[in-house]
């Protein structure tokens, strides 16, 4: 694949730009390297108000004028706080991108965190977090989160605690957007129709007027393993079933992590690190799915790997059919990742799960938006080579690879199973 142009201006910006001139397109990303990772206690989810807050305006641009600007210009806009990163993007016709250039420089600096926008905000969010509680599956998954980490800032919930929702003030909001919204902590990245050189120009012409300085890395201890087995249990309203197996998994950096994607792909079906998607391929031919789908133990199930600076969680989510009996589903994927370490694993199944790997890879990368995302985002924690090379790496995979893999990292007693049970009572009318 082309490589980017990669720079860094004097105040610390890096900019990704990848010409692509399939269409009259340019994607904008501006990436923040902040997100729950870099909370501290008392202030989770304040990564996420701020981003809230950069869509409340500047005195250039108030809020109001904000999407009519965009959607005028027939572009499309929105952002996303993670648990590394936070970021903003825009797409626009080639000959409109330097609204989103202007504003996202603009917004740099000069938004403005009025106290009404402040309060307006914390309600917005506090009752999309109280949505978010009353989801049977991601209190369940909020539960085994919390429960995999001890101290790492991975353990709380990206939106925060509702404690700290309610305690965080104007000035905090700001004071964190001032520490972490400067060039030298932000990539840009950029895929579409335009020349290179002229839109280092633009860059250079809007940012690199703004200070800024190194902010070093926060001394965060990464946790390595699951010390030993937990079990949640949970109940509520519904009428469903459902668990979640969580075990640590690397952090994208690491080696093992490419053996993990096929071990993921082998057990619960390929998967795609895209936010975008674009496509996918049937999970029908992995093990748990005709172990667990096929055999009607199962409606759904799905494994869950995500590209993080430190080690993470992978996940295994079960959504059970009526009346089946979660040991007995727990016992089934025991056996199954049993029979992966012990027993050979075919060439055959390895090629097929690189292959699927590679058909959702290409999927991720059926427009520009996509390509711009994945230029800032791989960059966000490791380097575009990680990307460049990232089907290379899944290549090289072998079958000894996916067994270390899975006898380092799924061992049953250093893991956290999270089993949510209906609650008749509270769902059903006496």
């Amino acid at each position: 694949m082309d490589n980017p142009t990669k720079i860094r201006l004097e105040n610390g910006l890096s900019v990704l730009l990848k010409e692509i001139h399939s269409a009259p397109i340019i994607s904008f990303w501006t990436w923040y390297r902040v997100g729950s990772r870099y909370e501290k206690p008392g202030f989770t989810g304040i990564s996420h108000w701020v981003e809230h807050m950069q869509f409340k305006g500047t005195e250039k641009y108030p809020s109001t004028v904000l999407d009519r600007l965009i959607a005028r210009e027939g572009g499309v806009w929105n952002a996303f706080t993670h648990v590394d990163w936070t970021t903003y993007f825009e797409t626009m016709p080639a000959n409109k991108i330097d609204l989103a250039i202007d504003l996202e420089a603009d917004r740099m600096v000069n938004s403005l965190f009025s106290p009404a926008d402040v309060e307006s905000e914390r309600t917005v969010i506090i009752t999309e977090k109280e949505g978010k509680d009353n989801e049977p599956f991601l209190r369940l998954n909020n539960a085994v989160n919390e429960a995999a980490f001890i101290s790492h800032p991975y353990r709380n919930e990206v939106i925060g605690s509702l404690e700290d929702l309610q305690r965080i003030q104007r000035d905090d909001l700001y004071h964190h957007y001032r520490k972490y919204y400067q060039p030298a902590n932000a990539i840009i990245s950029i895929a579409g129709d335009f020349n290179t050189s002229e839109m280092i120009e633009k860059i250079q012409n809007k940012f690199i007027s703004i200070s800024s300085e190194f902010l070093p890395d926060p001394e965060v201890q990464p946790e390595h393993e699951i010390k030993e087995k937990k079990e949640i249990l949970l109940s509520g309203p519904g009428d469903t079933i459902f668990i979640q197996i969580a075990y640590r998994s690397p952090s994208a950096s690491d080696p093992d992590f490419f053996g993990f994607t096929i071990l993921d792909s082998l057990l619960s079906g390929p998967a795609s690190l895209n936010m975008f998607g674009g496509g996918g391929t049937s999970n029908k031919t992995s093990r748990l799915y005709k172990k667990l789908v096929d055999k009607r133990f199962a409606v759904s199930l799905a494994g869950g790997l995500q590209a993080t600076l430190d080690p993470h969680l992978y996940d295994l989510s079960i959504t059970l059919h009526q009346g089946q009996d979660p040991e007995i589903v727990i016992k089934t994927i025991d056996r199954e990742i049993e029979r992966l370490t012990e027993k050979r694993i075919l060439k055959s199944e390895i090629q097929r799960a690189v292959k699927q790997a590679r058909a959702m890879f290409a999927y991720g990368l059926e427009n520009i938006t996509n390509q711009a995302f994945w230029l800032g985002y791989s960059e966000s924690f490791a380097n575009y080579d990680w990307y460049s090379n990232y089907l290379d790496r899944l290549n090289e995979i072998k079958p000894q690879d996916v067994q270390r893999v899975a006898e380092k990292y799924l061992h049953p007693e250093k893991r956290v199973i999270g089993i949510y049970h209906p609650d008749f009572s509270e769902s059903k009318p006496s």
